[in-house]
Protein backbone atom coordinates (compact mmCIF):
# COMPACT_ATOMS: atom_id res chain seq x y z
CA UNK A 1 0.00 0.00 0.00
CA UNK A 2 2.68 2.48 0.85
CA UNK A 3 4.41 1.79 -2.77
CA UNK A 4 1.08 2.51 -4.37
CA UNK A 5 0.95 5.73 -2.15
CA UNK A 6 4.21 6.65 -3.13
CA UNK A 7 4.05 5.77 -7.13
CA UNK A 8 0.59 8.12 -6.74
CA UNK A 9 2.30 11.02 -5.31
CA UNK A 10 5.21 10.48 -7.94
CA UNK A 11 2.67 10.36 -11.14
CA UNK A 12 0.41 13.61 -9.58
CA UNK A 13 3.61 15.15 -9.06
CA UNK A 14 5.01 15.18 -12.65
CA UNK A 15 0.94 15.77 -13.93
CA UNK A 16 1.18 18.48 -11.83
CA UNK A 17 4.78 19.74 -13.21
CA UNK A 18 3.46 19.84 -17.17
CA UNK A 19 0.20 21.70 -15.81
CA UNK A 20 2.27 24.30 -14.89
CA UNK A 21 4.80 24.36 -17.54
CA UNK A 22 2.01 24.36 -19.80
CA UNK A 23 0.40 27.42 -17.97
CA UNK A 24 3.69 29.49 -17.91
CA UNK A 25 3.76 29.14 -21.51
CA UNK A 26 0.44 30.90 -22.18
CA UNK A 27 1.66 33.66 -20.14
CA UNK A 28 4.62 33.74 -22.51
CA UNK A 29 1.99 33.63 -25.18
CA UNK A 30 0.66 36.91 -23.96
CA UNK A 31 3.74 38.49 -23.29
CA UNK A 32 4.95 37.97 -26.94
CA UNK A 33 1.66 38.88 -29.00
CA UNK A 34 1.56 41.95 -26.99
CA UNK A 35 5.09 42.26 -28.04
CA UNK A 36 4.79 41.86 -31.39
CA UNK A 37 1.42 44.36 -31.39
CA UNK A 38 3.37 46.83 -29.86
CA UNK A 39 6.05 46.71 -32.23
CA UNK A 40 3.93 46.47 -35.09
CA UNK A 41 2.33 49.39 -33.77
CA UNK A 42 5.53 51.35 -33.43
CA UNK A 43 6.90 50.77 -36.79
CA UNK A 44 3.60 51.36 -38.79
CA UNK A 45 3.57 55.09 -36.82
CA UNK A 46 4.68 58.14 -37.71
CA UNK A 47 8.29 58.84 -36.86
CA UNK A 48 9.19 60.71 -32.89
CA UNK A 49 12.07 62.91 -33.05
CA UNK A 50 15.00 61.38 -32.15
CA UNK A 51 16.50 61.67 -28.39
CA UNK A 52 19.56 59.55 -27.89
CA UNK A 53 18.30 59.46 -24.35
CA UNK A 54 15.05 57.95 -24.43
CA UNK A 55 15.14 55.12 -27.50
CA UNK A 56 13.73 51.98 -27.37
CA UNK A 57 13.95 48.40 -30.01
CA UNK A 58 11.87 48.68 -33.41
CA UNK A 59 10.75 52.66 -32.18
CA UNK A 60 10.81 54.86 -35.57
CA UNK A 61 12.52 57.69 -35.54
CA UNK A 62 13.24 61.27 -37.56
CA UNK A 63 16.22 62.87 -37.13
CA UNK A 64 19.62 64.66 -38.42
CA UNK A 65 23.18 63.65 -38.15
CA UNK A 66 26.14 63.65 -40.37
CA UNK A 67 27.01 60.90 -42.02
CA UNK A 68 30.63 59.10 -42.23
CA UNK A 69 31.44 58.46 -46.28
CA UNK A 70 34.75 57.45 -45.64
CA UNK A 71 34.32 54.69 -43.38
CA UNK A 72 31.20 52.97 -45.81
CA UNK A 73 30.89 49.01 -44.20
CA UNK A 74 29.57 46.14 -46.97
CA UNK A 75 27.87 43.59 -44.20
CA UNK A 76 27.61 40.21 -46.56
CA UNK A 77 23.78 39.28 -46.35
CA UNK A 78 20.89 38.15 -48.66
CA UNK A 79 17.80 40.01 -49.52
CA UNK A 80 14.37 39.02 -48.96
CA UNK A 81 14.72 36.50 -52.29
CA UNK A 82 17.66 35.17 -50.83
CA UNK A 83 20.39 36.68 -53.53
CA UNK A 84 23.56 37.52 -51.93
CA UNK A 85 24.66 40.72 -52.05
CA UNK A 86 25.94 43.65 -49.25
CA UNK A 87 24.16 46.00 -46.74
CA UNK A 88 25.52 49.31 -47.28
CA UNK A 89 25.98 50.64 -43.41
CA UNK A 90 27.71 53.65 -42.19
CA UNK A 91 29.00 55.63 -39.19
CA UNK A 92 26.40 58.31 -38.48
CA UNK A 93 27.13 61.01 -35.27
CA UNK A 94 23.71 62.33 -33.89
CA UNK A 95 23.48 64.48 -30.68
CA UNK A 96 27.79 63.60 -30.25
CA UNK A 97 26.72 59.89 -30.38
CA UNK A 98 27.99 57.26 -32.55
CA UNK A 99 25.59 55.05 -34.45
CA UNK A 100 25.62 52.83 -37.22
CA UNK A 101 22.64 53.71 -40.02
CA UNK A 102 22.01 50.62 -42.16
CA UNK A 103 21.32 52.35 -45.22
CA UNK A 104 19.83 49.18 -47.81
CA UNK A 105 20.72 45.78 -49.39
CA UNK A 106 22.63 46.12 -53.24
CA UNK A 107 23.86 43.26 -55.20
CA UNK A 108 27.40 41.85 -55.36
CA UNK A 109 28.51 43.40 -58.22
CA UNK A 110 28.11 46.93 -56.80
CA UNK A 111 30.27 47.14 -54.27
CA UNK A 112 32.85 49.06 -56.82
CA UNK A 113 30.16 51.54 -56.87
CA UNK A 114 29.94 54.73 -54.85
CA UNK A 115 27.57 54.97 -52.12
CA UNK A 116 28.98 58.82 -50.86
CA UNK A 117 25.51 60.81 -49.44
CA UNK A 118 25.35 64.08 -47.99
CA UNK A 119 22.05 64.01 -47.02
CA UNK A 120 21.20 65.40 -43.27
CA UNK A 121 17.82 64.41 -42.88
CA UNK A 122 16.50 60.81 -42.36
CA UNK A 123 13.84 58.65 -41.01
CA UNK A 124 14.78 54.94 -39.68
CA UNK A 125 13.82 52.09 -37.46
CA UNK A 126 15.89 51.31 -34.12
CA UNK A 127 16.75 47.81 -33.86
CA UNK A 128 19.06 46.50 -31.06
CA UNK A 129 22.32 44.83 -32.41
CA UNK A 130 22.11 41.25 -32.34
CA UNK A 131 24.97 39.11 -31.22
CA UNK A 132 27.70 37.55 -33.51
CA UNK A 133 27.00 34.30 -34.86
CA UNK A 134 30.50 31.82 -34.11
CA UNK A 135 29.43 29.94 -37.39
CA UNK A 136 30.33 32.90 -39.42
CA UNK A 137 33.55 33.58 -41.23
CA UNK A 138 36.33 36.53 -40.13
CA UNK A 139 35.64 40.08 -41.04
CA UNK A 140 38.05 41.00 -44.05
CA UNK A 141 38.88 44.60 -42.64
CA UNK A 142 41.42 44.70 -45.69
CA UNK A 143 38.99 44.48 -48.51
CA UNK A 144 36.04 45.93 -46.37
CA UNK A 145 34.30 42.61 -46.83
CA UNK A 146 32.44 42.26 -43.67
CA UNK A 147 30.44 39.03 -42.26
CA UNK A 148 29.35 40.11 -38.74
CA UNK A 149 29.66 43.86 -36.75
CA UNK A 150 31.58 42.97 -34.21
CA UNK A 151 32.71 45.49 -31.71
CA UNK A 152 36.29 45.15 -31.58
CA UNK A 153 36.24 45.03 -35.64
CA UNK A 154 34.16 48.31 -35.63
CA UNK A 155 36.75 49.98 -33.51
CA UNK A 156 39.53 49.29 -35.33
CA UNK A 157 38.19 49.92 -38.99
CA UNK A 158 36.46 53.08 -37.50
CA UNK A 159 38.34 53.97 -34.70
CA UNK A 160 34.64 54.83 -32.96
CA UNK A 161 32.48 52.56 -30.15
CA UNK A 162 29.11 52.17 -31.34
CA UNK A 163 25.61 52.20 -29.51
CA UNK A 164 24.17 48.97 -29.22
CA UNK A 165 20.96 50.05 -31.61
CA UNK A 166 21.24 50.39 -35.40
CA UNK A 167 19.50 52.65 -37.36
CA UNK A 168 17.97 50.86 -40.36
CA UNK A 169 16.81 53.34 -42.91
CA UNK A 170 13.17 53.37 -44.11
CA UNK A 171 12.12 54.29 -47.52
CA UNK A 172 8.73 53.40 -48.82
CA UNK A 173 9.92 53.65 -52.67
CA UNK A 174 10.68 50.31 -53.71
CA UNK A 175 13.67 51.24 -56.31
CA UNK A 176 15.66 53.20 -54.19
CA UNK A 177 19.14 51.96 -54.11
CA UNK A 178 20.52 50.94 -51.98
CA UNK A 179 17.24 48.97 -50.84
CA UNK A 180 16.12 49.67 -47.49
CA UNK A 181 15.66 46.61 -45.73
CA UNK A 182 11.97 45.45 -44.51
CA UNK A 183 11.47 45.54 -40.31
CA UNK A 184 9.20 43.56 -38.92
CA UNK A 185 8.07 41.87 -36.13
CA UNK A 186 8.99 38.56 -37.61
CA UNK A 187 9.37 36.87 -33.96
CA UNK A 188 9.22 33.47 -33.50
CA UNK A 189 5.94 32.76 -31.66
CA UNK A 190 5.34 28.68 -30.53
CA UNK A 191 4.28 29.43 -27.33
CA UNK A 192 0.94 28.03 -27.95
CA UNK A 193 2.34 24.60 -29.26
CA UNK A 194 4.65 24.55 -26.38
CA UNK A 195 1.67 24.96 -24.03
CA UNK A 196 -0.29 22.21 -26.09
CA UNK A 197 2.37 20.38 -25.89
CA UNK A 198 2.94 19.94 -21.85
CA UNK A 199 -1.04 19.58 -21.36
CA UNK A 200 -0.96 16.81 -23.63
CA UNK A 201 1.46 15.38 -21.49
CA UNK A 202 -0.35 15.79 -18.61
CA UNK A 203 -3.00 14.36 -19.89
CA UNK A 204 -1.51 11.06 -21.62
CA UNK A 205 0.06 10.80 -18.34
CA UNK A 206 -3.28 11.03 -16.14
CA UNK A 207 -5.14 8.83 -18.56
CA UNK A 208 -2.01 5.95 -18.22
CA UNK A 209 -1.97 5.92 -14.36
CA UNK A 210 -5.65 5.74 -14.70
CA UNK A 211 -5.36 2.73 -16.76
CA UNK A 212 -2.45 1.06 -14.55
CA UNK A 213 -4.34 1.93 -11.35
CA UNK A 214 -7.70 0.32 -12.83
CA UNK A 215 -5.60 -2.75 -13.95
CA UNK A 216 -3.62 -3.54 -10.57
CA UNK A 217 -5.48 -2.29 -7.46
Amino acid sequence: MKHKLSFSIFVYSFILIFIALGVWQLYRLEWKLNLISEINNAISSDPIEFKSNNIKNFQKVSFNGKINNEKIIYLYNLNEEGEPGFEIINPINIENKNFLINRGWVKMDHKSKSFITNNENFVGILREKSKSSYFKPENDLLNNYWFKLEDNDLKKYTGLTFSKYIIYLYDSDPTKIPKPKNISANLSNNHLKYALTWFSLAISIFLIYLYFRKKNY
